[in-house]
């Protein structure tokens, strides 16, 4: 099996792969620094080592390569696999992490790719919206994060990040020099396993916990970047 093979598989990156990534890492690092003023809160939350899922909010084309730029740890992640019908565009974002996913169907070879990644004691970025959405109000989240967290018994560390859908709305093809803010929550635990069995009720638990979590941190990071957050209820100002 061929480097790319493997790496499309969730494998591991060869020594040539490596050198391009840390150097694309560096670039991009210096370039978010400069261009979007980040700024990274709590990142010693996330674990140094061991299995390891960040659950970040997802709201700008921005998120994934601020994320990889700006995050302690080299992450791995889903990306629609029609991004790799190009082999150059294939060979980039497996090396910098990517691996593909249908989104039309449950993809199994892409979930099994994910598991090695974490069996590996990697960390990978899953966005528990399942997509890109908009506005300041976390949508349902789907149990994958949840459940992926459980099978692999990895730990879950969700991401707050603000600015990000100012600096680059859906439908925009340049970002603009926004302020961006990413904020690392306190882990979460994985749901519990009897046996090989997962605990369906301790999913939705965890599930729930990652809303609250997420939804927190996203108001935190939009405040602390001047956009638009969820009021909490009760909040909400009266018409004058």
């Amino acid at each position: 099996m061929s480097d790319l093979d493997s790496r499309l598989k969730g494998g591991e990156i060869g020594w040539f792969s490596r050198l391009v990534y840390h150097t694309l890492h560096f670039i991009v690092a210096v370039l978010v620094l400069v261009y979007f003023r980040a700024r990274v809160v709590n990142p010693k939350k996330l674990p140094p080592r061991g299995a390891v899922i960040l659950a970040p909010v997802h709201r700008s084309n921005l998120d994934v390569p601020l994320l990889g730029a700006t995050c302690p740890r080299r992450l791995r992640y889903f990306a629609k696999d029609t991004l790799f019908e190009k082999r150059f565009w294939r060979w980039l974002l497996t090396t910098v992490g990517g691996f593909p996913v249908r989104r039309d169907a449950t993809d199994r070879q892409a979930v099994d790719a994910a598991r090695r990644v974490l069996d590996r004691g990697e960390a990978l970025a899953m966005f528990p919206e399942g997509e890109r959405k908009s506005g300041p109000v976390l949508h349902e989240l789907f149990n994958g994060v949840a459940y992926m967290a459980a099978k692999a018994q990895a730990t879950i560390v969700p991401v707050g990040i603000g600015g990000s859908e100012r600096a680059m709305p859906k439908g925009a093809k340049i970002p603009r020099p926004t302020k961006i803010t990413f904020i690392y929550g306190d882990p979460i635990p994985p749901p519990a396993v009897d046996g090989k069995r997962v605990d369906r009720s301790d999913i939705r638990r965890v599930t729930a916990e990652l809303h609250t979590a997420v939804q927190t941190l996203f108001d935190e990071a939009q405040d602390a970047v001047g956009a638009p957050h969820a009021v909490p209820a009760g909040t909400e100002p009266t018409p004058g």
